[in-house]
């Protein structure tokens, strides 16, 4: 981590203020998964045409995700299924800013990606169970989650539960053009909130280009230069196939036999068949 800090001083800076024209609400996505001795090769060859996002002085960020799901995992089921329509429900703490957002992701028939959002101060995803996470709020809180997912989501807040605690640092950068946007998400930890399963990927970094349509993108060329090729990834369903026993997966296991290859065995086969 210190040798990936110490490249990032070379960047320069972009604050959340500037970057409020990048927000790229409905984009393209494309991913990419490499392991985290690519990473500074990456940020090398980037650093003449990107600028880094600092917050109080800091350029890698620490983020808390709660991904929701009904009691049947319908949003899983349906990636897992390839449908093509469809939404992800979560709550995320950007901890460095002490900001707390519910977010509701859309994918359309397109391939075009939308996410809604709401602030929602005090907001606690780190609550022991599910009951306690889904209450524990004030009751003025609790009107306005569940009439944002009502009104904006295919699901109603009832019928939804916490599932998926994820946990990452991010490096966001920016280029130089302000057409795209790139994280970085690295450190990955998945923690089940109902199954009490955990799985962490150390040596993984999750790589997500975000373009408002077709733009030229100078990350493009950098990844074909590195030999790094887009893998459609989820981190949510990943996660849930990794740490959900009983759960079909046969659709991702060929993603994580892909990941266990390109980690060098640095993650255990037994994760396939669990």
């Amino acid at each position: 981590m210190n040798g990936i800090a110490n490249i990032l001083q070379s960047f320069e800076p972009i604050s959340l203020a500037q970057m409020e024209g990048v927000k790229l609400m409905n984009r393209i996505d494309t991913k990419y998964a490499v392991p985290i001795a690519v990473l500074p090769h990456i940020l090398e060859a980037a650093q003449a045409d990107y600028f880094v996002q600092e917050i109080d002085g800091k350029r890698i960020a620490t983020y808390d995700t709660m991904y929701y799901d009904t009691d049947s995992l319908d949003m899983y089921v349906r990636h897992h299924d390839r449908q093509l329509v469809r939404q992800k429900i979560r709550v995320r703490q950007y901890v460095d800013s002490d900001l707390t957002f519910l977010e509701i992701k859309r994918k359309n028939n397109k391939g075009r990606t939308s996410k809604k959002r709401i602030i929602v101060p005090g907001f606690d995803i780190t609550a022991d169970t599910p009951s306690v996470l889904k209450h524990k709020r004030k009751e003025d809180e609790a009107v306005t989650v569940a009439s944002f997912i009502d009104s904006k989501s295919r699901y109603e807040w009832s019928d939804i539960t916490p599932h998926l605690w994820t946990k990452f640092h991010r490096i966001t950068l920016v280029n130089k053009a302000k057409t795209e946007r790139l994280t970085i998400d690295m450190d990955l930890i998945w923690d089940n909130v109902v199954s009490g399963e955990q799985k962490t990927f150390s040596d993984l970094v999750i790589i997500e280009l975000k373009r408002d349509g077709n733009v030229p993108s100078g990350m493009t060329h950098i990844m074909l230069d590195l030999r790094v090729h887009p893998l459609k990834i989820s981190k949510y369903c990943i996660g849930t196939a990794l740490t959900t026993p009983d759960i079909k997966k046969n659709r991702f296991k060929s993603k994580i036999r892909k990941i266990t290859k390109l980690l060098n065995g640095s993650i255990n086969d037994q994760m396939v068949n669990d």
